[in-house]
Protein backbone atom coordinates (compact mmCIF):
# COMPACT_ATOMS: atom_id res chain seq x y z
CA UNK A 1 0.00 0.00 0.00
CA UNK A 2 1.28 3.45 -0.88
CA UNK A 3 2.24 5.33 2.26
CA UNK A 4 4.85 7.89 1.16
CA UNK A 5 5.97 10.24 -1.63
CA UNK A 6 9.20 11.54 -3.14
CA UNK A 7 9.26 14.71 -5.22
CA UNK A 8 11.71 15.88 -7.82
CA UNK A 9 12.42 19.60 -7.38
CA UNK A 10 12.94 21.37 -10.70
CA UNK A 11 9.71 21.39 -12.70
CA UNK A 12 7.71 19.64 -9.98
CA UNK A 13 7.94 21.87 -6.91
CA UNK A 14 9.38 24.99 -8.55
CA UNK A 15 10.06 26.06 -12.12
CA UNK A 16 13.80 26.56 -12.48
CA UNK A 17 13.96 25.37 -16.09
CA UNK A 18 13.93 28.98 -17.28
CA UNK A 19 17.03 29.75 -15.21
CA UNK A 20 18.84 26.65 -16.45
CA UNK A 21 17.98 27.66 -20.01
CA UNK A 22 19.41 31.16 -19.59
CA UNK A 23 22.65 29.81 -18.12
CA UNK A 24 23.09 26.94 -20.60
CA UNK A 25 22.26 29.21 -23.54
CA UNK A 26 24.88 31.70 -22.35
CA UNK A 27 27.46 28.92 -22.16
CA UNK A 28 26.50 27.51 -25.56
CA UNK A 29 26.92 30.98 -27.05
CA UNK A 30 30.55 30.88 -25.94
CA UNK A 31 30.95 27.92 -28.30
CA UNK A 32 29.23 29.81 -31.11
CA UNK A 33 26.09 27.70 -30.72
CA UNK A 34 22.47 28.76 -30.15
CA UNK A 35 20.72 26.41 -27.74
CA UNK A 36 17.00 25.98 -28.44
CA UNK A 37 14.16 25.56 -25.96
CA UNK A 38 13.40 22.09 -27.32
CA UNK A 39 17.01 21.07 -26.69
CA UNK A 40 16.79 22.51 -23.19
CA UNK A 41 13.83 20.18 -22.57
CA UNK A 42 16.17 17.25 -23.22
CA UNK A 43 18.40 18.46 -20.39
CA UNK A 44 15.66 18.04 -17.78
CA UNK A 45 16.67 15.56 -15.10
CA UNK A 46 20.18 15.33 -16.55
CA UNK A 47 23.21 16.12 -14.40
CA UNK A 48 25.39 19.15 -15.06
CA UNK A 49 28.30 17.30 -16.66
CA UNK A 50 26.06 15.10 -18.80
CA UNK A 51 24.16 18.21 -19.92
CA UNK A 52 27.40 19.86 -20.98
CA UNK A 53 28.39 16.76 -22.94
CA UNK A 54 25.09 16.92 -24.83
CA UNK A 55 25.55 20.59 -25.66
CA UNK A 56 29.11 19.99 -26.84
CA UNK A 57 27.85 17.16 -29.04
CA UNK A 58 25.16 19.37 -30.57
CA UNK A 59 27.66 22.17 -31.08
CA UNK A 60 30.33 19.89 -32.51
CA UNK A 61 32.86 21.15 -29.97
CA UNK A 62 35.53 19.23 -28.07
CA UNK A 63 36.94 20.31 -24.71
CA UNK A 64 39.59 18.93 -22.40
CA UNK A 65 38.59 17.67 -18.97
CA UNK A 66 39.84 20.84 -17.32
CA UNK A 67 37.96 22.98 -19.84
CA UNK A 68 34.78 21.00 -19.19
CA UNK A 69 35.13 21.55 -15.45
CA UNK A 70 35.67 25.26 -15.96
CA UNK A 71 32.64 25.44 -18.27
CA UNK A 72 30.29 23.71 -15.82
CA UNK A 73 31.61 25.92 -13.02
CA UNK A 74 30.80 29.04 -15.04
CA UNK A 75 27.33 27.76 -15.85
CA UNK A 76 26.66 26.99 -12.20
CA UNK A 77 27.83 30.44 -11.09
CA UNK A 78 25.43 32.09 -13.54
CA UNK A 79 22.61 29.75 -12.50
CA UNK A 80 23.16 30.34 -8.77
CA UNK A 81 23.12 34.10 -9.35
CA UNK A 82 19.73 33.72 -11.03
CA UNK A 83 18.13 31.46 -8.41
CA UNK A 84 19.45 33.66 -5.59
CA UNK A 85 16.58 35.97 -6.48
CA UNK A 86 13.90 33.29 -6.16
CA UNK A 87 11.00 33.67 -3.71
CA UNK A 88 8.04 31.60 -2.43
CA UNK A 89 6.03 33.07 -5.32
CA UNK A 90 7.88 30.67 -7.62
CA UNK A 91 6.50 27.54 -6.00
CA UNK A 92 4.29 25.97 -8.65
CA UNK A 93 0.55 26.36 -8.21
CA UNK A 94 -1.14 23.53 -6.35
CA UNK A 95 2.03 22.30 -4.66
CA UNK A 96 1.50 23.84 -1.21
CA UNK A 97 -2.10 22.56 -0.83
CA UNK A 98 -0.93 19.11 -1.94
CA UNK A 99 1.91 19.04 0.61
CA UNK A 100 -0.46 20.25 3.33
CA UNK A 101 -2.83 17.42 2.45
CA UNK A 102 -0.01 14.89 2.85
CA UNK A 103 0.91 16.37 6.23
CA UNK A 104 -2.71 16.23 7.40
CA UNK A 105 -2.76 12.52 6.55
CA UNK A 106 0.62 11.94 8.25
CA UNK A 107 2.11 10.71 4.97
CA UNK A 108 5.90 11.15 4.95
CA UNK A 109 7.43 12.81 1.91
CA UNK A 110 10.92 13.65 0.76
CA UNK A 111 12.82 15.36 -2.02
CA UNK A 112 14.87 13.50 -4.62
CA UNK A 113 16.66 15.90 -6.96
CA UNK A 114 19.68 15.77 -9.25
CA UNK A 115 20.35 19.42 -8.44
CA UNK A 116 23.38 20.31 -6.34
CA UNK A 117 21.66 23.63 -5.67
CA UNK A 118 18.56 22.16 -4.04
CA UNK A 119 19.38 23.58 -0.60
CA UNK A 120 19.64 27.13 -1.97
CA UNK A 121 16.38 26.79 -3.91
CA UNK A 122 14.54 25.42 -0.86
CA UNK A 123 15.90 28.25 1.28
CA UNK A 124 14.89 30.98 -1.16
CA UNK A 125 11.39 29.57 -1.64
CA UNK A 126 10.77 29.03 2.07
CA UNK A 127 10.66 25.24 1.80
CA UNK A 128 13.87 24.42 3.67
CA UNK A 129 12.02 22.83 6.60
CA UNK A 130 9.19 21.30 4.58
CA UNK A 131 10.68 17.96 3.54
CA UNK A 132 11.54 15.24 6.03
CA UNK A 133 14.28 13.94 3.75
CA UNK A 134 16.32 15.76 1.10
CA UNK A 135 18.51 13.76 -1.28
CA UNK A 136 20.18 15.96 -3.88
CA UNK A 137 23.12 16.06 -6.25
CA UNK A 138 25.58 16.55 -3.39
CA UNK A 139 24.65 13.19 -1.86
CA UNK A 140 24.52 10.81 -4.82
CA UNK A 141 27.14 9.30 -7.10
CA UNK A 142 24.81 8.20 -9.89
CA UNK A 143 22.47 10.46 -11.83
CA UNK A 144 19.05 9.65 -13.22
CA UNK A 145 17.95 7.36 -14.88
CA UNK A 146 19.81 5.42 -12.19
CA UNK A 147 17.36 5.09 -9.27
CA UNK A 148 19.96 5.86 -6.57
CA UNK A 149 18.44 9.25 -5.67
CA UNK A 150 14.98 7.83 -5.06
CA UNK A 151 16.23 4.67 -3.37
CA UNK A 152 18.24 6.75 -0.91
CA UNK A 153 15.19 8.91 -0.18
CA UNK A 154 12.98 5.87 0.43
CA UNK A 155 15.62 4.29 2.65
CA UNK A 156 15.96 7.50 4.69
CA UNK A 157 12.18 7.56 5.20
CA UNK A 158 12.12 3.87 6.09
CA UNK A 159 9.74 2.87 3.30
CA UNK A 160 9.90 0.38 0.44
CA UNK A 161 9.87 1.62 -3.17
CA UNK A 162 6.64 -0.31 -3.79
CA UNK A 163 5.02 1.82 -1.06
CA UNK A 164 6.12 5.13 -2.52
CA UNK A 165 5.04 7.49 -5.30
CA UNK A 166 7.71 9.44 -7.18
CA UNK A 167 6.65 12.70 -8.85
CA UNK A 168 8.82 13.60 -11.84
CA UNK A 169 8.72 15.95 -14.82
CA UNK A 170 11.52 14.37 -16.87
CA UNK A 171 11.74 11.17 -18.87
CA UNK A 172 14.98 10.19 -17.16
CA UNK A 173 13.34 10.73 -13.79
CA UNK A 174 10.41 8.51 -14.74
CA UNK A 175 12.84 5.84 -15.91
CA UNK A 176 14.71 6.08 -12.61
CA UNK A 177 11.49 5.66 -10.62
CA UNK A 178 10.39 2.63 -12.64
CA UNK A 179 13.82 1.02 -12.43
CA UNK A 180 13.77 1.52 -8.67
CA UNK A 181 10.40 -0.18 -8.26
CA UNK A 182 8.43 2.98 -7.39
CA UNK A 183 5.05 4.19 -8.57
CA UNK A 184 5.79 6.96 -11.07
CA UNK A 185 3.53 9.98 -11.57
CA UNK A 186 4.57 12.32 -14.36
CA UNK A 187 4.04 16.06 -14.02
CA UNK A 188 3.63 17.58 -17.47
CA UNK A 189 2.76 16.21 -20.90
CA UNK A 190 2.07 12.48 -21.43
CA UNK A 191 3.85 12.59 -24.80
CA UNK A 192 7.21 13.29 -23.14
CA UNK A 193 6.72 11.16 -20.02
CA UNK A 194 6.28 7.68 -21.44
CA UNK A 195 6.37 4.83 -18.97
CA UNK A 196 4.79 6.74 -16.09
CA UNK A 197 1.95 4.97 -14.30
CA UNK A 198 -0.06 8.18 -14.68
CA UNK A 199 0.52 11.76 -15.81
CA UNK A 200 -1.10 14.99 -14.60
CA UNK A 201 -0.33 18.52 -15.85
CA UNK A 202 0.21 19.87 -12.33
CA UNK A 203 -1.00 19.53 -8.73
CA UNK A 204 -3.91 21.96 -9.06
CA UNK A 205 -7.07 20.40 -7.63
CA UNK A 206 -5.28 17.24 -6.53
CA UNK A 207 -4.80 15.58 -3.17
CA UNK A 208 -3.47 12.19 -2.09
CA UNK A 209 -6.76 10.45 -2.86
CA UNK A 210 -7.16 11.85 -6.36
CA UNK A 211 -3.57 10.93 -7.24
CA UNK A 212 -3.73 7.37 -5.91
CA UNK A 213 -7.05 6.92 -7.72
CA UNK A 214 -5.11 7.25 -10.99
CA UNK A 215 -3.02 4.18 -10.16
CA UNK A 216 -3.94 0.49 -10.45
CA UNK A 217 -5.95 -0.89 -7.54
CA UNK A 218 -2.93 -2.95 -6.48
CA UNK A 219 -1.15 0.26 -5.47
CA UNK A 220 -3.41 0.66 -2.45
CA UNK A 221 -3.86 -2.99 -1.51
Amino acid sequence: MINSCVFDLDGVIVDTAKYHFVAWRRLAAEFGYELTESQNEKLKGVGRRASLDLILKWAGVSLSESEKQAATDRKNEWYRALIAGMSPDEILEGVIPFLKDLKSRHIPFGLGSASSNAALILEKTGLADCFEVVIDGTKVTKGKPDPQTFLMAADAMGVAPSECIVFEDSQKGIEAAIRGGFWAIGIGEPAVLSGAHAVVPNFIGHNFETITALLPATAMS
